[in-house]
Order: structure tokens, then sequence, then C-alpha cells
């Protein structure tokens, strides 16, 4: 399986991941979707050098993980590639911030080794927290929690079209690639003189494409309040859900758990 299979593969994963029931998974969308930005928000604003309070947030999405039946090592692939921008992005904060805090066996610690970890860390948490509401929410659901908050409809379909789109755009990218893959069996890779002809035929078929699926959608009744059509009843199992997410996140944000532990062992 090439990586372009490979990554349809993974995307009628999480919609059959999806369709299977689970706490989560039955939960308003509105109060899911507020939790991530929640979320996203308070690790985001942790001072930089508190490495403490940011490793804390992590235990919000263990409970998920374990209470949802959501394994992180689903998302590991996509948590390389992240990492791999975090450090091309923080790389320099060790050698520009060397101011020594302390030592650990004669090494010092400096606040930029520090910043760099935390930064290492929050980038992880938030691919995790966010990959845990894609996992448990189909987008048409996310579209029906985004059209609640009063989100402009164009901006949500266009939303909606591009994730429902990628999936044409990855078949569309393999089919070039076999018929290229056919015709040169012997090379790696493309050779810089196709490039020109096969991004505009990659072009010219998508819009081709693209056209022909739209017109089959309005062909059945598509229109941009589609996913307004079955509404969600807000329920007393997402109302808890939410706000013993809240006191958690919240607990979790401004309280220094670690330090109240040390308190109580030392």
């Amino acid at each position: 399986m090439n990586k372009i299979e490979n990554a349809i593969y993974q995307i009628d994963m999480f919609d059959k991941q999806i369709n299977q029931k689970s706490i989560f998974n039955q939960l308003h969308p509105l109060f899911k979707l507020l939790l991530t930005f929640l979320y996203l928000i308070l690790l985001t604003s942790i001072n930089p050098y508190d490495i403490f309070t940011t490793i804390a947030m992590g235990i919000y999405l263990f409970i998920i993980s374990i209470v949802g039946n959501l394994p992180i090592k689903n998302c590991k692939k996509q948590l390389k590639v992240v990492l791999l921008l975090l450090i091309i992005v923080g790389i320099a904060n060790p050698i520009i911030d060397r101011r020594v805090i302390t030592y650990i066996n004669n090494i010092p610690i400096t606040t930029g080794m520090i910043s760099f970890i935390t930064l290492l860390i929050k980038g992880s948490f938030a691919l995790i927290n966010t990959y845990f509401l894609i996992a448990t929410t189909s987008i048409e659901s996310i579209c029906y929690a985004l059209k609640m908050l009063h989100l402009p409809n164009m901006l949500i379909i266009v939303f909606m079209l591009i994730y429902r789109y990628i999936t044409v755009f990855l078949k569309q990218v393999e089919d070039i690639w076999t018929a290229y893959s056919m015709r040169a069996p012997k090379q790696k890779g493309v050779h810089y003189t196709a490039w020109k002809s096969l991004i505009g035929s990659f072009m010219l078929r998508s819009i081709d494409r693209a056209q022909n699926v739209y017109e089959s959608m309005e062909l059945r009744g598509f229109s941009p309040d589609m996913f307004l059509l079955e509404k969600r009843k807000i329920n007393v199992r997402s109302v808890s859900y939410f706000t013993i997410g809240v006191m958690l996140l919240l607990i979790l944000r401004f309280i220094p758990i670690f330090n109240m532990i040390g308190y109580i062992f030392i």
C-alpha cells in the first residue's frame, strides 16, 4: 500500500470509527467542539516555561483516551510530522535563551531547553485533542455545531466540501501516479521535466471530477442547510460531560497539581 492509498484508508477508517457506538460518539457535537476549543485555548495560554502545568493538561487526554477507548497510537504518524515541524520552529530556543536555572548531573538546564520541550508537548497535546474530536464526530455533526455557533453558511459549506473533496483529490493523484509509473516503471519519483504536464493534468481532472460530484450532490437534494435537517437534542449526558470536562480543564490549568503532590510527600 503506497502513501496515497494509506491516506484514503485512514479517512475511511475515521468514517467507520465515527459510526461505531461509544460514549463520545453519542454526545452532542456542540459540547465536544466547545471543549476542544477550550482545551486549545487553555493549553496555548500556559507560560512557555511552565512545563509541569503543560504536562498536567495531558491528564485530560489520558482520561478521554481510556473512557472513550481511543488509542493515541492511531495518530502516531501525524504526531511525527507535527513534532518534526515543531523541532524546526523551536530548535533556536536552546541556542538563543541560555539562562541556566538548574543543574542535573552537572548538566546545565536552561530556560531555552524548557521552552523547547514545552513547545513539543503543547503541539503533541493539541494534535491528540483534535484527533479525539475527529475520531468521534462526523463532518456533518461538526458543521451542525458550527451552525449553532452562528458561523456564516458559506464558511461552513467550504469547510465541509474541503473535507469531502480530500478523497476525490487523493484518488486523482493516485490515478495520475499509476499512469506515470506504468510509463516509467524503472524510474523512482517523478522526473522534473514532467512536473508541469502532470500538475496541469491533475488540475483539469480534479476540476472536472469535482464538478461532476457537485452536480450529483445537487441531484440528490444537497443544500447549504442539509446538516440541519436532523437536529440533535441536548441531553443530560452531554451537559454532564461538558460540565465535568470544563471543571477538570480549569483544575488542571490553574491548580498546580504536581506541586501539591510534592508537598504531600515531602
